[in-house]
Parts: structure tokens; sequence; C-alpha cells
């Protein structure tokens, strides 16, 4: 999906910094590139129905959001099946706007700002439901995971927004990106009736968001560190 950008940017003293490490990631973030094409037939089949009902890009963010919230409903009444197999749809849906902006040639940066910023309020649409579900039943702690899952799902968003600010473009690692987040509440939701498997999805929800916070600041960290002084000369050294 569209990213975060910044009309405003320094560059960082050495780049190499920003590549020290190797990122951790899963590599989820590939299924929602705003910038390749879809790779499989069922992609390229949403995109080609969004053509066909003649779509635009910002008019799919709204449709999704607007299924998220309904989502949100369905959590609250535990139609848990149902709820998460539309959160998933709507998902992959949502997923495809930006693409669809290049298609029709309607790429704009208001519509990746609305888009990212809906993002961001779907994923507190559907931890509030959870929230307010578990708290009907009297799990308060399940209640308290939820809100340590948003504050660190916000924040990894946040932290990668902000380091792009900063001219590093590198910080998408981690094990709990938005499409990481996506699939693990959505088979969370989908499997809410068996026992106490969705608590157990929130709690490894909000303990993976904040390892990857965690991760993505302390990338930023080394990446704006100057180099070495060794390395420096050996850069000015002239042939």
């Amino acid at each position: 999906m569209p990213g975060y950008s910044s009309r405003h940017r320094f560059s960082v003293p050495h780049p190499q910094d920003a590549r020290r490490g190797a990122l951790i990631s899963t590599g989820l973030h590939e299924i929602s590139d705003p910038i390749a094409p879809p790779r499989g037939a069922f992609g390229r089949s949403l995109l080609g129905i969004a053509n066909a009902l003649r779509l635009t890009p910002n008019s799919l963010t709204l449709l999704g959001f607007a299924g998220v919230c309904l989502v949100g409903v369905l959590i609250i009444t535990r139609q848990w099946v149902v709820a998460g197999f539309l959160y998933i749809a709507f998902s992959l849906g949502d997923s495809l706007d930006g693409t669809l902006a290049r298609a029709q040639g309607r790429a704009s940066p208001f519509g990746a700002f609305l888009d990212s910023s809906l993002d961001r309020l779907a994923e507190g649409v559907i931890l509030g439901a959870l929230g307010i579900t578990f708290a009907r039943n009297g799990h308060g702690w399940v209640v308290g995971a939820c809100f340590i899952a948003l504050t660190a799902s916000f924040l990894v968003s946040y932290t990668r927004a902000r380091s792009e600010g900063l001219g590093i473009d590198t910080n998408k690692g981690g094990l709990m990106g938005r499409p990481e987040r996506l699939v693990l509440t959505g088979a969370g939701i989908f499997l809410g009736s068996l026992g106490s498997v969705l608590e157990a999805v929130i709690v490894v929800l909000a303990a993976l968001s904040l390892i990857t916070m965690v991760h993505r600041i302390w990338h930023v960290y080394r990446a704006l560190q100057p180099a070495p002084a060794s390395a420096i000369n050996q850069g000015s050294t002239k042939p």
C-alpha cells in the first residue's frame, strides 16, 4: 500500500549505516507492494473487478474502511467466521488501491495520505471491537493486551514514517509489519469461537508488535550513528 512520505528530508551523513545489520522480515510486505503489479491470478482478478465496477482508488480505500467497520460490528456480535472471512477479503481489496491508482493514472499524494490514515483507523476499529468483546467477557487482561497491540501497531507505522522523514528508507523490517498484523489478526478472528485461541493471538500480536517497534527504533539509532574515523578516511582516500 502507499507508504508515508515527507517533503522535508535531510541526507544521512553516511548512508551505508542505514544498511548495517540484517533486517528481520517475514517478506509479507511484498503482498501489498504499491509499486509491483499483482503477481497472482487472484490479485489480478480483484483488480479487474475494481476496474469493471469503475471504482476509483479513493473509493476503494473508503469501501475497504467501511467493510472493516462492518467487521467490527460482527466481532461485537460474535459472528467470528463471517467476520474473519470479511476482514481478510476487505483487507486484500484495500491493498490494491495503490496499484489501481497507477493503472488508472490517478496516483496522488492525497490518496496515499488517505490510505495510510484509514489503515491506522481501521486497526483501531478492529482492536477496539475485540476489546469491547473481551471486556464483556470479563477478560480485563486481554483488553490490556488489545491496548498494547494497538499502541505498538501505531508506533510500528510511525517509526517507519518518521525514519523516512529523516532520509532512512530501509526501516521496513520486523516480524509484525502491517501485512503480518492483518494475517495474524484475521486468523485469530476466524478462529475466535475456539476456546482461548483469539486471546492467545492478541497476546502474540501485542508482544511481536512491541518487538518490531523496538527493532525499528534500534535500526534508526544505528543508521544515524557517525561512521568510524577509519571508514571516513578510507572513503576520502583517492587512488
